[in-house]
Parts: C-alpha cells; sequence; structure tokens
C-alpha cells in the first residue's frame, strides 16, 4: 500500500503533493514501483495535528480520486478517512477501500456509509485522537488489549454487515515506543483473526527515534521492521518507499519459502 498524502501537515511528504499535477505524478510513480494499493488521505493524522473541516478534506482528495480513476482504471485506491462524508464523496469518485483509522469510533455513520456501498474496510486501533493521543498512552497488556478490541470490533462489524475487514493495529497512534515493539514483537498474536493484517511503520518515531535520525533518514530502519513484521504475518505494508518495500517483500518471501521446502 503506496502512501500518498493531499496534506500541508503530513510528518513526513507533508505538502509535496497538494497540486494535482504533483499527486498523479507521485500516484504514477508508486503504481510502477509496485504498489498495489494507493492509499489517498486528505487530512493529517500525526500526533498533535488538527484536522480540516470535512469539506476542505473533500476538495483535496477528490480531484486526485477521479484522475487515478481515469487513467489508470487498473489500480486499487484507498481513501483514509475517518469521516463518512469523506468516505462517500470519495468512494462516488472511485476509491475501492475505506481505511478508517477511528475503526468507527470518530464518525458512527462510518460503518453504515461502508455496508452500503459492500466495499473493503480497513479498521485500526488508537487510543485517544491525533491531537492528544501521545500525552500519556497507558495499557495494562497492549496486545491482549488489542487483540480484544479487535474481537469486539470484527464481531460488531459483522452484525451491521460489513464482512471485508483489513486489521490494523495502529502503531504509534496512542502508543509509547515501547508499546510499538511489544506489538511488533508479538503480531503473530493478531493471526487469530481470519481478515488480512495491515501494518503501518513507515518512517514513524518508533524508528526514527531510536536510531536518533529523522524521518527523511529513516529507511534502513523502515525496512528492517518491515522485514520483522512480514516474518510475524504482516499481509500488508503501508510505507512511503515502495521501491524498498517490494525488495524486502521478496526477500523475505525467499527465505520463508527457502525454510519450508523439504
Amino acid at each position: 500500500m503506496g502512501i500518498l498524502n493531499i496534506t500541508p501537515d503530513s510528518f513526513y511528504d507533508g505538502g509535496r503533493y497538494m497540486a494535482l499535477d504533483a499527486a498523479m505524478a507521485q500516484a504514477q510513480l508508486l503504481m510502477e514501483l509496485g504498489a498495489d494499493i494507493i492509499d489517498i488521505g486528505g487530512a493529517s493524522s500525526r500526533p498533535g495535528s488538527v484536522p480540516p473541516p470535512p469539506d476542505e478534506e473533500i476538495r483535496r482528495v477528490v480531484p486526485v480520486i477521479e484522475s487515478i480513476r481515469c487513467h489508470y482504471p487498473e489500480a486499487w485506491i484507498a481513501i483514509d478517512t475517518y469521516r463518512a462524508d469523506v468516505a462517500v464523496a470519495a468512494i462516488e469518485a472511485g476509491a475501492d477501500i475505506v481505511n478508517d483509522i477511528s475503526a468507527g469510533d470518530d464518525d458512527s455513520r462510518m460503518w453504515q456509509v461502508v455496508a452500503h456501498y459492500g466495499i473493503p474496510y480497513v479498521m485500526m486501533h488508537k487510543q485517544g485522537i491525533p491531537q492528544t493521543m501521545q500525552q500519556n498512552p497507558t495499557y495494562g497488556d497492549v496486545v491482549k488489549e488489542i487483540v480484544q478490541y479487535f474481537v469486539d470490533k470484527t464481531h460488531a462489524a459483522r452484525q451491521v454487515g460489513i464482512h471485508d475487514i483489513i486489521i490494523d493495529p495502529g502503531f504509534g497512534f496512542g502508543k509509547t515506543i515501547a508499546h510499538n515493539y511489544e506489538l511488533l514483537c508479538r503480531l503473530n498474536a493478531f493471526r487469530i483473526f481470519p481478515y488480512p493484517l495491515l501494518v503501518g511503520i513507515s518512517r514513524k518515531s518508533m524508528i526514527w527515534k531510536v536510531a536518533h535520525a529523522t524521518p527523511e533518514d529513516s529507511l534502513p530502519g523502515t525496512s528492517a521492521l518491515h522485514a520483522l513484521a512480514l516474518q510475524q504475518g504482516a499481509d500488508i505494508l503501508r510505507v512511503h518507499d515502495v521501491k524498498a518495500a517490494r525488495q524486502v517483500i521478496s526477500v523475505v518471501e525467499r527465505a520463508i519459502q527457502k525454510n519450508l521446502s523439504p
């Protein structure tokens, strides 16, 4: 899943793709490098971010989705939003997947929209809201609590007619660095679910703070953790750097196949 942020304030690529021609050039590059899904967001969810009004979020993402759908009809497009109105506008413009960082918690109408359109739904765990989620995240056992969260959420989603589900533990969303690494090391706990597992750790602070680097210098650490995530059962990597992630996927798959060979 290649990231395409149509935002002025995302932590790594904010402001780069606000113009339609720049966004389209990046979308084309992501697909050429091997992205299976283009994840388009119009509102940053970095810690401390303040969301734009819904109509501004729609204004940012809809022209990009329409243009990608027109020029690349084979593309899979995800809309990264927790707002039902934005999801509707994006789906009508051509989006195939809803990627919701709140799993329906922040907009009670979201599940109704997803069920109505019958499209795949990424539900992510977070503690709190982006403005405050990193102030004091607290868990007893972070893995057990998030697993239970998805037990409850997936059951409730099925009850309202959502069946094509992808789960995302939400690295960095209301978690300390220690929580994030505990999640990563015990990621295979989420294999109890019959749903694909999405991991979004690309260039996040759990990498660059540990490496005493910056988001810009965090590709080697990102690739290392992508390899660990794949070994732990991740099915989808949400990434800024598609070429590097494709290389990691190729070698990890080869190593796993070698391991399984008689």
